[in-house]
């Protein structure tokens, strides 16, 4: 912390940023993702989801590759890895429009851009992916 300024050269600013109520919010979640199983409970739903949109893509045609990483996730409608911004901005982001709307008619609120990120939480369980599920159906019918 000795590098950030003031007592350093490098400038760290941001919403909220050093607010002492979004602190304590921030260590209070710190807390509770360092309790046994929590991390790996949000982890596990987000790799559930990505492959509920996969498989579901996969059955009726479509291509999707989910990236993820932790508890982050983004279908990019292209049929390999997104590894870049020129291998993003190369996917089909009309497919993903249209997946988008047809989700959020499901009940589902996905990031509206297929630049952004999903994510998921400890308090996903088997009741959101279900709906999740349902929504994917009504999405691609066969």
């Amino acid at each position: 912390m000795e590098r950030v300024a003031p007592s350093g050269p490098v400038y760290q600013a941001g919403t909220l940023s050093g607010n002492p109520l979004a602190m304590a919010a921030g260590l209070a979640t710190l807390d509770i993702l360092a309790r046994p199983g929590t991390w790996e409970r949000a982890e596990t739903f987000a790799r559930r989801v990505a492959e509920a949109i996969e498989g579901r893509a996969r059955a009726a045609g479509v291509a999707v590759t989910v990236q993820r990483v932790g508890t982050m996730l983004t279908p990019f409608f292209a049929s390999a890895p997104v590894r870049d911004f020129a291998a993003a901005r190369a996917t089909d982001r009309a497919g993903y429009n249209a997946f988008f709307h047809a989700m959020l008619e499901g009940g589902v609120y996905l990031p509206p851009s297929a630049f952004e990120a999903a994510f998921t939480s400890a308090q996903h369980g088997d009741a959101e992916l279900a709906a999740i599920e349902t929504a994917l159906a009504s999405t691609w019918r066969r």
